[in-house]
């Protein structure tokens, strides 16, 4: 009951304001198991896999990336290590590109979390016009105290509640797009440096082959 009650007393705008909450709480609690599966477990599947490449095991560090191939930096380092002999400039184009394809994924929904941080404050604002547009419109001079106080309350009370509740959806998102963002930017630099890892390893791998070709000749 006293829901219904809020809701009437917010006006309209309560109506979108909810759904942008709702399509919020989904997005944020998606993003959320995302990030909790990256940040668990990537560490140790990537020195795993590095571990197994420095001492030339490929088969196992391939299969190890298969097996955590939900992982965008597995599917990176997929992406070079399953290229037949390339050179070193083939394998860093090869992570690069498979890096800026994974980007998408890392920000997925950012462009949501912005829409509705700055929709909601705006509703809020219309719901405020209007409830003032229902004070007004109640106003009567000569009738102070009398049955049309009613109406300027409401408009009033439609004000702030509209208000006070396109901040709340704004603030709410907001502090979790924001960690998104953080949590991105990390996986970024993440990403570049076992990246820059794995190339030097192929690098010296490549180099010892070209140097075991040479002597043999």
């Amino acid at each position: 009951m006293l829901i219904n009650q809020f809701f009437k007393a917010g006006g309209v705008v309560m109506w979108p304001l909810l759904a942008f909450s709702v399509v919020a709480i989904a997005l944020i609690i998606e993003r959320v198991r995302f990030w909790y599966r990256i940040n668990t477990r990537q560490n140790k599947v990537v020195r795993e896999v590095l571990n197994l490449y420095r001492v030339d095991n490929v088969v196992g560090a391939m299969e190890k990336l298969k097996k955590n191939a939900d992982l965008p930096i597995s599917r990176i380092f997929l992406s070079a290590l399953q290229l037949e002999e390339p050179t070193p400039e083939e394998f860093r184009l090869a992570l690069e590109s498979e890096a800026q394809a994974e980007i998408p994924v890392l920000k997925r929904f950012q462009n949501i979390f912005e829409t509705i941080i700055g929709l909601a404050p705006l509703l809020g604002l219309l719901g405020t016009v209007l409830g003032l547009i229902v004070s007004f419109a109640s106003l009567d001079i000569g009738d102070v105290g009398g049955t049309k106080t009613a109406g300027v309350t409401a408009g009033i009370s439609e004000a702030l509640v509209s208000t006070a509740s396109g901040l709340v959806v704004a603030i709410f998102t907001l502090l979790f797009a924001n960690t998104f963002r953080g949590l991105y930017q990390r996986q970024i630099a993440s990403i570049q440096e076992y990246g820059g890892q794995l190339e030097l390893l192929y690098r010296r791998r490549y180099e010892r082959g070209d140097r075991a070709y040479a002597s043999t000749r």
